[in-house]
């Protein structure tokens, strides 16, 4: 059963900072939408200021649940405690799988130019918070996209019209498309009635509903509403389409811990102070390139 209100809900993006000194620009995980269960935060970086990403997020903690990061411009390096590598460019993602504890960091590879990416945290249910973690990392061509005469969509986690990608959640069941609308037309999937489902705008605009939507918004569907009741701008739009699941759990956070219960919080919290914190070393996987479907 879903565990938020039923009505649609329209969430302008809060400017913020995080990091060494980043500018985000956040919907899910701030005093408008704390939560939309599975998700615990969006976070989207768009900024061809230097002094507005080169800080970077060095060494941090997570645990407890799911990241994935999806960059659309430029270049960032991650790197962990326990010596995993790798890079993400234009079009590429990484899924990590938090849960048990990873120490790791998020730097810019570049020294100016455009830098536009996006990073949704996933909860993971309590029998698989303390799960081993690991790493899926991808180039952008590993992704498939379908493509008809009045959209295109990347198919980043989960899959559509028979097109699968690389990435499987199997624990929350997140869809995550990266979708782009010509003017006046609308994308058509049908997604799970349990599901928890929002679209956010980050090029154009369009309607819902009769109401205006502007760039860098969220729209939290409600049940009276579908992901084709969004129709694009004169200039089109290109947005995130992101389901997933509802848990359905209590959930405590404290900044990068996410868990059930204030005494799992304190032992995370005891764990990182100790270096008791990483249980286990994850592992890279790395897939083969992917092709694209016209519809």
């Amino acid at each position: 059963m879903k565990t938020q209100s039923n009505s649609t809900r329209f969430i302008p993006a809060m400017k913020t900072s995080d990091g060494a000194g980043v500018t985000v620009h956040r919907t899910i995980g701030t005093p408008a939408l704390r939560h939309y269960d599975p998700f615990m935060m969006l976070d989207h970086i768009s900024s061809d200021n230097p002094d507005e990403y080169i800080a970077g997020f060095p060494q941090h903690p997570h645990r407890g649940f799911n990241t994935f990061t999806y960059m659309i411009d430029g270049d960032m390096e991650h790197k962990d405690s326990m010596g995993n590598t790798g890079n993400l460019g234009p079009g590429g993602a990484q899924w990590m799988k938090a849960a048990s504890g990873v120490i790791h960091s998020e730097m810019p590879k570049q020294e100016n130019g455009l830098m536009r990416g996006f990073q949704l945290w996933i909860n993971l249910p309590s029998e698989n918070k303390m799960d081993a973690p690991e790493y899926q990392e991808y180039k952008s061509d590993a992704f498939s996209v379908v493509e008809t005469p009045d959209w295109k969509a990347k198919v980043l986690i989960g899959h559509l019209d028979n097109v699968n990608s690389p990435i499987e959640d199997n624990i929350t069941n997140v869809s995550y498309f990266d979708v782009q609308l010509k003017a006046g037309k609308s994308f058509q999937h049908k997604l799970p009635l349990e599901n928890n489902t929002f679209l956010y705008i980050f090029e154009g605009n369009g309607q819902l509903s009769g109401n205006k939507v502007q760039l860098n918004t969220l729209i939290v569907l409600g049940e009276n509403n579908t992901v084709s009741d969004f129709i694009a701008g004169i200039q089109g739009a290109r947005f995130l389409m992101i389901s997933g699941k509802p848990i359905n759990e209590s959930i405590i956070q404290y900044g990068p811990f996410v868990m059930n219960s204030k005494e799992e919080i304190d032992q995370a919290m005891s764990d990182f102070q100790s270096n008791n914190f990483v249980r286990d070393r994850a592992w890279i996987n790395r897939p083969q390139k992917a092709k694209t479907k016209v519809l």
